[in-house]
């Protein structure tokens, strides 16, 4: 009798292990388990330099998100959302080019990609499934995978993959994530679990790998489009991302 008592506190103490582990994976897009639709794939279209009204400008971001870009930012990645409640975007990387007043942006790359299943909100809470509209750093890296080349610091864990009870669609959505800092300390895992804002805030919404539909706030993309962007964010050129749906972003206040 002792033996089995003490096989089965081992048994209950692995799915406790294996239970925590999951609920690490969770603090983020925890309700991309459900449902699944066409991905939003493809490699990306290099893109010459976008014939712009003013180059120095991020292209249809209004005053109020063009001022919140850091002056010492030269690589922005723009999350150009469909419509406020649309889980569909695109995502664009700029690079600038020049100093002082006369620097330009230049449009590098753009892909396909996912948003929030309920779109955007310039007031995210924890579970409603819409992303955040706003101006954020990109600090930190990792995922299951090994690091491609990652220019961020790039956490490699088991910690980041999706629970085998979610849908096969989504085993794979965290093998590449990059931590937008929203809610969130820099210099951490973006697996870290604090948010020194409060649960209320949300938190863990990263740019991570598509599984073909909205997510619960992160932005998705395809692996090669996180492999590119893995190998060309430089924390020295101090990125970025401003997203949000193209009617918020062309606020002007």
């Amino acid at each position: 009798m002792r033996n089995g008592g003490a096989w089965r506190a081992a048994v209950a103490a692995a799915a406790l292990g294996s239970l925590l582990a999951a609920m690490t994976t969770l603090t983020a897009c925890e309700d991309a388990r459900h449902g699944a639709g066409a991905g939003a794939g493809g490699k990306g279209a290099p893109t010459s330099p976008a014939a712009t009204a003013d180059a120095t400008r991020i292209p249809d971001v209004g005053d109020h998100w063009q001022r919140r870009i850091p002056t010492d930012s030269r690589q922005v990645v723009a999350v150009y959302g469909d419509g406020k409640d649309s889980p569909d975007s695109t995502v664009v990387l700029y690079t600038r080019r020049g100093s002082g007043h006369g620097a330009t942006w230049d449009r590098i790359r753009s892909w396909p990609a996912h948003n929030g299943k309920k779109g955007w909100t310039t007031d995210h809470r924890e579970g409603d499934d819409r992303s955040p509209v706003g101006v954020f750093t990109l600090s930190d890296a990792g995922g299951v995978l090994k690091d491609p080349g990652s220019r961020l610091p790039y956490t490699r864990s088991a910690g980041f993959a999706a629970p085998r009870w979610w849908g096969k669609a989504y085993w794979h959505d965290f093998d590449y994530v990059i931590a937008i800092d929203y809610n969130r300390v820099k210099g951490t895992p973006p697996n870290d679990p604090t948010r020194p804002e409060g649960e209320g805030k949300g938190g863990g919404i990263w740019l991570h790998m598509d599984h073909g539909s909205g997510t619960s706030a992160c932005v998705s993309l395809s692996e090669s489009a996180m492999e590119y962007l893995l190998r060309t964010l430089d924390p020295d050129r101090h990125p970025v991302v401003v997203m949000g749906d193209r009617a918020d972003l062309k606020s002007s206040h």
